[in-house]
């Protein structure tokens, strides 16, 4: 292959010794390849003049094939140095803690399965904290809503209810009709912390009404925890609810309120191969994901 590329390399500089050159060998040697080359081939491909070299008639003629066969060859090599990557690869990605438990452990251990030598680095934090290590390089993507993100590309997953979150016994918890979030407004409101943008904000804020916020937390399980205590009301995922066994009502609420999941990178071509390897994976489950 490499008189091949002895060869390209002749045609672009127009000349042996600056081909030799650019390439790292001395001009004999350089001869010596194009010479076997046209042995082997019955051809005379190249004059050589005073001025630099041009192909012959029959080199201009099987040119292109021999263009085509160098491209084919450094797709294979390109091939070869992804899968030695994604065999010791390493995936950087931000996640919340909704996702974290509900999505992340069976998607990790299939990858697991397929990749071994792959290791994971994930850095829970919420929209904000998400969208500034994507920017920073310090995560290679991570899952966000894409209303509350700039200046990444996003690529939506899934979409998902929120639900109001009262003590089992609380006074609005005793039907199974759909609360107005006029009604949750004015309760104890205990409200997750994820950045500057909190979809049940937005909402509130798009009936005209807003929340009476006692405490601001960075955790939807101690959320849960202290609106079983009776300290307050909330409204969380669907998704981080699934397989809880706290003493609390779930409700759905009017206006409803839903959240986009997405994955956001700063560009998809120049994510890691092992990356791009478990958005796939991902994506192939999202039908059996709640």
């Amino acid at each position: 292959m490499n008189r091949y590329i002895a060869l390209q390399k002749i045609v672009e500089l127009g000349s042996f010794s600056k081909a030799a050159e650019a390439m790292g060998y001395s001009q004999s040697a350089l001869s010596q390849m194009i010479a076997s080359l046209e042995d082997e081939m019955s051809i005379k491909l190249v004059n050589r003049f005073r001025t630099g070299a041009k192909l012959t008639l029959e080199g201009k003629e099987i040119y292109p094939q021999i263009e085509q066969l160098i491209y084919q060859y450094d797709s294979v090599q390109e091939k070869t140095k992804e899968i030695k990557g994604l065999e010791t690869g390493i995936i950087r990605m931000g996640t919340l803690a909704s996702i974290s438990a509900h999505w992340l452990p069976g998607l990790l251990k299939e990858f697991q399965e397929q990749y071994p030598k792959v290791e994971f680095v994930i850095h829970q934090g919420d929209y904000t904290s998400i969208l500034e290590w994507i920017k920073t390089g310090a995560i290679d993507f991570g899952f966000v809503n894409p209303k509350a993100v700039t200046g990444i590309e996003t690529m939506v997953l899934k979409e998902g209810a929120m639900l109001a979150v009262l003590p089992e016994k609380h006074s609005l918890a005793t039907t199974d009709e759909a609360i107005p979030l006029e009604a949750l407004a004015s309760e104890p409101f205990i409200l997750l912390e994820e950045g500057h943008y909190y979809e049940p904000l937005e909402a509130f804020q798009s009936i005209g009404v807003s929340p009476n916020i006692k405490y601001t937390i960075h955790d939807d399980y101690a959320i849960m925890t202290m609106v079983e205590a009776g300290l307050g009301v909330s409204i969380l995922a669907e998704l981080v609810l699934h397989r809880t066994n706290y003493k609390i009502k779930l409700c759905e609420t009017t206006p409803p309120i839903s959240r986009t999941i997405a994955i956001g990178y700063k560009d998809k071509a120049s994510l890691p191969i092992a990356c791009k390897k478990f958005i796939e994976l991902l994506r192939s489950h999202l039908d059996e994901l709640p």
